[in-house]
């Protein structure tokens, strides 16, 4: 059986791609062998899918909660986003970097000594690849 999260990414990639049903269900013909989306087996709904990017289909990034520091940790807080985003890399990255660097499980309960330290870090790996 297929599993939700691929069918309703295929769903997704329909509506993104404003496709009508009758151009769908052909699409599905042609590249799966199938009349519905819910007859796909895990092969067929990759290649669906492979099919739906090349025609132009981006699946939206997932970068995670950004934290809501308090008034004398924001501007470090922003100035992390900023690195994360050019790296396009997601909160988690950040919070696995406060997690060994310094033991605290999230960014938003580091203190600014160590917020410091991690856009000191951030910024270190920006400069090592050209960013």
């Amino acid at each position: 059986m297929l599993d939700r999260a691929i069918l309703a990414k295929i769903h997704v990639a329909k509506k993104q791609l404003a496709m009508e049903d009758d151009a769908y269900r052909a699409m599905l013909q042609s590249v799966a062998g199938v009349a519905s989306a819910k007859d796909l087996t895990v092969v067929q709904a990759e290649k669906v899918l492979a099919h739906l990017r090349k025609c132009g289909f981006t699946p939206a990034a997932k970068f995670g909660r950004k934290p809501a520091p308090a008034r004398d940790r924001k501007a470090l807080v922003s100035k992390i986003e900023a690195l994360l985003a050019d790296s396009k890399r997601p909160w988690a990255y950040a919070d696995a970097m406060a997690r060994r660097m310094f033991q605290v499980d999230k960014i938003d309960w580091c203190t600014p000594d160590q917020l410091w330290r991690i856009v000191a870090a951030l910024q270190i790996n920006a400069n090592r690849h050209g960013s």
